[in-house]
């Protein structure tokens, strides 16, 4: 398993990155539509150079092919997670992904929908947002309420993080040892616990 850092001032990359102050943020990026910056693979990378910039200096897993959900919804996807030292709020941290996403070209017309890129803030170390009840319910939303329902407001760690290979998967790379703090499971755990066809439908392309 190998990841990558990417730095907005690489002079200066392993200071920064040995000293940046902050909690370990956790993210998501995918895309399967063609967008401002080009097919899925560059809009990825897009993704990931202009949060470098707004946010700090990234570790990012490698990038995976990954089938659309649900099965038939879609082309593949380009699929990837990074991680960034974060001391600022999480909705603020959100807020970035958000300002990233509508300059790729990102729309919001349904749930689980093609898209030009998708960026999802998956965890803050050990937070657990907005309480642990409404993090648990979210959990443990049926899988034909999730298609309807949308949280209000941001719930972390991301409710569908354990049954997700797309984002278990690449998260292996850069932070296999993280800890749900609600189920105890490190990321190890979780993709261990997956069906073995999700695991391996989820394939490196770099």
């Amino acid at each position: 398993m190998t990841s990558r850092e990417i730095d907005p001032g690489s002079t200066r990359r392993q200071h920064i990155l040995t000293d940046r102050e902050g909690t370990e943020a956790l993210l998501a990026l995918g895309a399967n539509l063609p967008g401002p910056a080009g097919p899925p693979r560059a809009a990825v990378e897009a993704a990931l150079e202009r949060l470098a910039r707004q946010v700090g200096p990234l570790k990012v897993s490698r990038l995976f092919e990954t089938p659309a959900f649900p099965p038939g919804s879609g082309p593949p996807f380009v699929n990837g997670c990074a991680s960034v030292r974060w001391d600022g709020e999480a909705e603020a941290l959100l807020a970035r992904l958000h300002d990233v996403e509508a300059a790729l070209g990102r729309t919001r017309a349904g749930r689980w929908e093609p898209r030009a890129i998708d960026l999802d803030l998956i965890a803050v170390g050990p937070a657990v947002a907005p309480d642990p009840p409404t993090q648990d319910a979210w959990r443990g939303l049926p899988p034909d309420r999730q298609r309807v329902l949308r949280p209000d407001r941001l719930v972390l760690p991301h409710p569908r993080l354990q049954d997700r290979a797309f984002v278990l998967v690449p998260l292996l790379d850069i932070a296999p040892d993280w800890r749900h703090p609600r189920t105890g499971r490190s990321v190890r755990e979780m993709v261990a616990a997956l069906d073995s066809a999700d695991r391996e439908a989820v394939r490196p392309i770099r």
